[in-house]
């Protein structure tokens, strides 16, 4: 139980359905999707297209997307893979002979087919109890009178301002001018896109008009994207990967996502009873960021779409063999930077329903603002996931026509004993399979609620620097800079996070993250 004369953030406890986001007006679009007779995945789709309003240098329509869920009477989890592919027209060699060493983000090569829209059409043909049309009016109307501007989202558009370009200079600001907490920010040209969608469907969007608009914005500034390339788009379903740690079984997507990571470190982290360490201690960060290091180490040199030697990142062996590198007394010298590029702008967000259909859900543009282009007419922003691609020759994760970047989105359920319990996942960027392995020791190791696990410290080795968040103790800093770490302050909070805990008795439980202007809700 927290310290209640500190600050802080209790859990929401609710029996009927709970839902939490990173923004509140997504959470509560949920819970009244929930109440008026949507389920879960009605509930995640229409806040997933709300969020994107809510957060546009996040996500949005121009953007990928994963899932992982569970039907009522079941705890089979299967996945959905929302992430798009590389143009057909898409040259590696030509990049690099035009004198790139790493993919350009902010150039059309960088955008690959945005995937979400085609995810979200199909997840509700499938498991949807409502209309489209019904669960995106939210959406709609918020993009055409406004939000109102949250403080963290207000904090993070002063810093990627610089990235837009073009049209989208005008469109994604307010006089040129990053919005203030407080300010009401619209998306009119983008309201006609997205009631094509509702009214459409995938061929609101990867048919006709708005996909013209992309394809044209694109080809302009130089990009290979066309018609052919949009229509061809579709989203996979996916059998999850898994390890367990104490008593919980860690469901994730298999690559091209980084899920596989998360459990190469729990694997890892398996080898080291952290439990006798201080949560927030020298002892048990010193641990956790070498195996991180040697975790997205193996990531960049290894993941891909389709990878052939997933096994090998799965196996225990593996695991105990980088184990027996890390040196309790020592930091490794080993550079973690990413093959390409890295962000840390995604939005997360969980809904468990009355009848236990458990979503989770995760949906981005990349880099903040993505590739800073946005669509002439419709006002789309495109994101760069492109970005995530190798430009070195034979790399496995190299860009080639149709392939799909490693990414660096990765929803999460935990199961217990073959039951589903939490679907959960964390924000940040490259750090969310950290994120997800730190969540996981936290509540096993450290006996901690959803929420007490979420608001932790948090630290991530990145770029030969470890980012180490203010909550540490002095002490905790001086001892990791005598184990040879050298560490930075990051320019803001470690990611964010969102669960939802289903007990034994009925009652679920949901925590979001402090770090976030979101919120969990329930009824």
């Amino acid at each position: 139980m927290r310290n209640f004369h500190l600050p802080g953030r209790s859990a929401v406890f609710a029996e009927n359905g709970l839902a939490a986001t990173s923004h509140p007006l997504a959470s509560a679009t949920a819970i009244e999707i929930l109440k008026n007779g949507g389920n879960a995945m009605d509930a995640a789709i229409g806040a997933a297209f709300l969020l994107g309003v809510c957060e546009p240098h996040m996500t949005g329509i121009g953007g990928d997307c994963f899932a992982l869920y569970s039907l009522p009477g079941t705890d089979e989890v299967l996945g959905m893979n929302g992430s798009g592919r590389a143009p057909a027209g898409s040259d590696a060699e030509h990049l690099r002979s035009a004198g790139h060493s790493k993919m350009p983000e902010d150039h059309p090569a960088s955008v690959t087919i945005p995937g979400a829209v085609d995810a979200f059409c199909k997840l509700n043909a499938m498991h949807g109890s409502k209309p489209l049309a019904e669960i995106m009016a939210p959406a709609i109307h918020y993009a055409e009178v406004g939000v109102p501007v949250a403080p963290r989202v207000a904090s993070d558009w002063i810093g990627a301002l610089k990235n837009l370009q073009g049209s989208a200079k005008s469109l994604y600001s307010i006089n040129g001018q990053a919005p203030q907490p407080g300010d009401r920010f619209a998306m009119p040209k983008q309201k006609e896109a997205l009631e094509r969608i509702a009214r459409d469907g995938r061929a609101g969007f990867y048919e006709g008009p708005v996909a013209e608009d992309m394809i044209t914005s694109l080809r302009a500034l130089g990009g290979t994207h066309t018609l052919e390339d949009f229509a061809q788009n579709t989203p996979t379903p996916t059998t999850p990967v898994s390890s367990s740690y104490g008593p919980y079984e860690l469901m994730e997507h298999p690559p091209n996502g980084q899920g596989i990571i998360a459990t190469l470190m729990l694997n890892m982290l398996k080898n080291f009873d952290l439990s006798k360490f201080d949560p927030f201690g020298s002892e048990r960060t010193h641990i956790e960021i070498e195996a991180a290091k040697l975790a997205y180490d193996a990531r960049d040199r290894y993941l891909a779409d389709g990878m052939q030697n997933a096994d090998h990142l799965l196996s225990q062996d593996t695991a105990d063999a980088l184990a027996n590198m890390i040196d309790p007394k020592r930091a490794l010298d080993l550079s973690t930077g990413l093959t390409g590029s890295v962000h840390k702008d995604t939005v997360y967000l969980c809904v468990v329903d009355k009848d236990r259909f458990a979503v989770s859900l995760i949906y981005s543009v990349f880099k903040s603002f993505g590739s800073g282009i946005a669509s002439d007419k419709y006002g789309i922003l495109l994101h760069n996931r492109g970005a995530g691609f190798s430009l070195s020759p034979d790399h496995p994760n190299e860009i080639a026509p149709g392939k799909r970047p490693m990414h660096t989105i990765i929803p999460a359920v935990l199961r217990h004993q073959g039951k589903v319990i939490m679907p959960f996942g964390v924000m940040g960027g490259q750090y969310q399979a950290n994120g997800h392995a730190r969540f996981v020791t936290n509540l096993v190791d450290f006996d901690m609620g959803p929420q007490a696990a979420i608001d932790g410290p948090r630290s991530f080795p990145e770029f030969g620097k470890l980012q180490l968040e203010d909550g540490y103790g002095v002490g905790v800093k001086t001892t990791l800079s005598e184990l040879g770490h050298s560490i930075v302050e990051p320019d803001t909070a470690i990611g964010g996070a969102q669960a939802i805990r289903i007990h034994d008795n009925g009652m679920l439980e949901g925590a979001s993250d402090p770090r976030k202007d979101g919120c969990a809700l329930g009824y």
